[in-house]
């Protein structure tokens, strides 16, 4: 365990260094293959045989993967299908510049293997720009003379993706006015060659520093074909600030999104206790500029990005104790225009509307607004999963799907953070957030091995000092057993033997240190709890129950025997070991008020024995007072506090100075229990609070006694959030309120549905993944294709080139560029679509849906661009440079 240790502090400093000592939050965003290839296309305007961004086609040239593909891997280490048009897009850009011969031809291979592959994989979810776009490096491929040995099978598939294409172009507008995100302009360089752009169109999306949706492939695509000096600022601004490739889809990138994602990401892994000041120091930056920005965007195609950002901050703000607005992120409710977009586009928000619906979990008493942003949420995601929108075009994680229903149900409340970590690990191995023009934005710091490392350590690492805490409690627990097998008490029923249980919620719930006493105190005290009060309601009869709570209020056994006396054995050797534990830390004797807290609880179970054994039945005000004491929350958590650092006053542990959040605590966890015991109560004879509300109100039925309770139950959940995470209305440490929250999450997963609690199986494969089971984490491995033996296909099978090339109507100046660049883009909404003769759709699904046409008639009036006036063979897979 020193070893491990040893190892996890020298992981945790060098991450340090590497991610929070001159940050050059830049590097962590992932380059796009499919932008750079835009930006190395783009010619000189001094010498136009050459590049104007040599190193933007030597990262082209450098980055191909070993099987063929340029762009990024799921999280299996197989090819997106955002690799077709990326793949595409880096062949055209060398053969733009005669280099890279064998690169090419290991695209070309890779397309004729995996297209088919790829296209049946995500054959009912294609995004409308990755239409777009892929159709659009189909036919500017075919232009540049690189010709695709599609197979017969494909022909059929790529017939229906151009008619998809076609009808999107005729169905929708150019403009930010149109239903859709992002809009069609967004997507400038596929434009097809009947389509004609009014400049002023162009324009109105060209915004300082942000154009086309930070796109830089649009941004190349308008300097290549105007010559615009905007562009070209941009664009230099761009490469000089990222000289090693291009950003995936967005430029400039957002510095605060960046680090609130760095942050959101350490606390899922479960390390946020590495990296406390650093996060600290990154929260109160943002919420210094948090409070000053404006809400709404004033660019409504900027409202994924800004919704995603919003929805993040509010959670990792709040969460943290900061005083923030819900309409920091709410603001989306109030513009109908807005939650049209995103409802007509469920594909383009469903990673948003996931980090919405998770800002929602910290809500407070009075916000109706996010109980509105939570409902409108959830309906979403919902929908999204119904839609099937799994798919590497919008997803934010992998098994983004298996990620929503897991925060759908069962509720952030009802989880525990270890195993919520153990998913973050397992699912995490690259983060898209949403989508871009070809691609995902992705950051590459979430998936910095380092880091990954350190989270899988850092787990194991939980999981051996579990093991050994929970071996030491079975031995503790050793004569509750041996009392209850000698006396036959488990045949029985009673004295239930939960242990492990115990142990696992208290351990799996919260991130205490390493070598934490509080976990061991808090699984000690349950134990017990746990057997007394079996002992209350099933087995002892009255005048025992007496004599052993008298006992407790005397502390002194004498007179005891049977099960009261071992039952005050075990607690008087459990107390007597926290207090001298305390004694010992501390220097304070807390023994009389571990002494008074247990008489409490003991009395409250007395009452309620009296009840049920002679047919009381008390008013609901009554049954609170001693309902909320017996079930034994304080009594588990205050004397646990005074072991954490900061510490519980000992003044904290009288009854009387109690504070809110611990009594919001001890009746949630009552009215969660009753919920789901009150079918056992009636065949127990005896009562809670939904009984004794159905018994009030006589017109009411089970159902809406449930539905009252909840309600309450609601309420009250809201508060305690707001007591747990807010200073002002406590002085407790905040260490020991999250510790309250804790306590509350292990109640809310033990009666969320049903009680688990008393289930001997529903719990036992997370008990064993939380402890036992290893993690299913490795490092993704590149894949290994399928040997393909390429042979020179029958003329029919092959797609010639449908020349791309076309006008470009501009009412603004012309460059000389525009002049040696054969265009690639080109508009007019209103223009007439027309799908390349060679793919002519099928009317009839039996008939051959694709028939080989002649080469295309359509002839360009722009002039080619010139091929580099040199020409170079590869050598090797990489390669330093062509231009010097």
């Amino acid at each position: 365990m020193e070893s491990s240790q040893a190892s996890i502090k020298a992981l945790v400093m060098k991450i340090k260094e590497e991610m929070f000592s001159n940050l050059d939050l830049h590097s962590f965003v992932s380059l796009s293959a499919y932008d750079t290839a835009w930006l190395a296309m783009i010619p000189n305007p001094q010498q136009l045989d050459r590049p104007m961004f040599k190193n933007c086609l030597n990262w082209v040239l450098n980055n191909q993967n070993g099987e063929g593909f340029w762009g990024e891997s799921n999280a299996e280490g197989l090819p997106t299908i955002d690799a077709l048009p990326a793949t595409m897009a880096c062949m055209i850009a060398l053969k733009t510049w005669n280099v890279g011969d064998k690169n090419i031809q290991k695209g070309l291979a890779f397309l004729d293997a995996n297209t088919k592959v790829l296209l049946q994989a995500n054959n009912h979810h294609l995004s409308r720009q990755f239409t777009i776009v892929f159709t659009a490096m189909v036919e500017l491929a075919q232009s540049r003379g690189l010709e695709f040995h599609f197979r017969d099978e494909l022909k059929r598939a790529m017939s229906n993706i151009f008619l998809d294409k076609q009808q999107i172009l005729e169905m929708e507008e150019l403009d930010q006015e149109c239903q859709h995100y992002p809009p069609l302009l967004s997507c400038l360089e596929a434009f097809p060659s009947t389509y004609d752009i009014d400049q002023q169109a162009i324009a109105r999306h060209f915004d300082g520093e942000s154009s086309f949706f930070q796109s830089p492939a649009s941004i190349a695509c308008e300097f290549m074909v105007t010559g615009s000096q905007k562009c070209m600022d941009h664009l230099q601004n761009l490469v000089q600030r990222c000289p090693n490739g291009v950003p995936i889809s967005m430029y400039p990138i957002d510095e605060e999104l960046i680090k609130l994602c760095i942050v959101n990401h350490i606390q899922r892994l479960g390390l946020e206790e590495y990296f406390s000041e650093e996060i600290e120091e990154i929260l109160s930056q943002v919420h210094r500029s948090y409070t000053k920005q404006q809400s709404r965007p004033t660019n409504l195609d900027f409202v994924p990005a800004k919704l995603f950002k919003d929805s993040l901050a509010f959670r990792l703000l709040r969460m943290h104790g900061y005083d923030v607005t819900p309409w920091s992120f709410c603001w989306f409710l109030l513009h109908e225009d807005i939650v049209n977009k995103i409802e007509q586009n469920l594909e383009c928000f469903t990673s948003t509307m996931y980090t919405v619906y998770r800002a929602t979990d910290l809500m407070f008493k009075g916000e109706y607004e996010v109980e509105d942003a939570r409902s409108l949420s959830r309906t979403f995601l919902e929908k999204a999963i119904e839609l099937d929108t799994n798919d590497d075009n919008s997803i934010m994680v992998p098994s983004f799907q298996r990620l929503i229903k897991r925060e759908l149900s069962p509720p952030w409340m009802a989880r525990l953070d270890h195993l919520d970590h153990r998913l973050w690990i397992e699912e995490n191995k690259v983060s898209p957030l949403w989508i871009g023009n070809a691609s995902s934005y992705r950051f590459s710091c979430l998936h910095n091995e380092k880091l990954m490392q350190l989270a899988v350590e850092n787990y194991e690492l939980r999981q051996s000092v579990y093991r050994n805490e929970l071996e030491e409690l079975k031995r503790y627990g050793r004569y509750i057993s041996k009392w209850s097998k000698d006396w036959g008490l488990s045949d029985m029923g009673f004295g239930r033997e939960k242990t492990t249980y115990c142990y696992f919620a208290v351990a799996a719930s919260s991130s205490l240190p390493h070598d934490s006493l509080v976990r061991l105190i808090v699984a000690k005290t349950a134990i017990l709890i746990t057997v007394a009060d079996d002992f209350f309601d099933m087995k002892g009869d009255l005048n025992e129950l007496k004599c052993l709570t008298g006992a407790i209020q005397r502390w002194d056994g004498k007179g005891l025997s049977g099960h009261s006396k071992i039952i005050f054995d075990a607690l008087d050797e459990l107390v007597s070991n926290i207090a001298a534990e305390h004694l010992h830390r501390q220097g304070s004797d807390i023994t009389i008020n571990l002494r008074e807290i247990w008489h409490e609880t003991f009395v409250s179970w007395l009452v309620e024995s009296k009840w049920s054994k002679t047919g009381y039945v008390p008013s609901i005000d009554e049954y609170l007072e001693f309902g909320t004491t017996s079930i034994a929350t304080h009594t588990i958590v205050l004397p646990a506090s005074c072991f954490l650092s900061p510490s519980l006053s000992d003044d904290k542990l009288k009854p009387v100075q109690y504070e809110t959040v611990t009594m919001l605590l001890m009746a949630i966890a009552r009215l969660l229990n009753d919920i789901q015991s009150y079918k056992k109560e009636i065949e127990d004879g005896k009562t809670n609070f939904v009984l004794l509300h159905l018994k009030e109100n006589p017109e009411a039925t089970m159902e809406d006694s449930i539905a009252y309770t909840k309600a309450i139950l609601d309420e009250k959940k809201k508060e305690f959030l707001e007591h747990v995470l807010m200073d002002g209305f406590n002085d407790l440490p905040k260490i020991c309120k999250h510790l309250h929250l804790s306590c509350l999450k292990v109640f809310q997963m033990f009666f969320n549905s049903a009680n688990l609690f008393d289930s001997d199986t529903e719990l036992v494969h997370d008990i064993k993944k939380a402890i036992y089971i290893p993690l299913e984490y490795q490092t993704v491995k590149p894949i290994k294709l399928p040997e393909v033996v390429h042979s020179r296909p029958k003329k029919e099978n092959i797609i010639t080139s449908a020349h791309f090339t076309h006008t470009f109507k501009c009412h603004g100046r012309r460059s000389i560029i525009r002049k040696q660049f054969t265009n690639v883009v080109s508009a007019n909404m209103r223009g007439r679509v027309i799908i390349p003769t060679k793919f002519e759709p099928s009317t009839n699904s039996t008939d051959d849906p694709l028939r080989v046409q002649g080469h295309s008639q359509h002839k360009s009036n722009t002039i080619q661009t010139p091929m580099a006036a040199r020409s170079h063979s590869v050598e090797s897979e990489k390669h330093v440079g062509y231009f010097p």
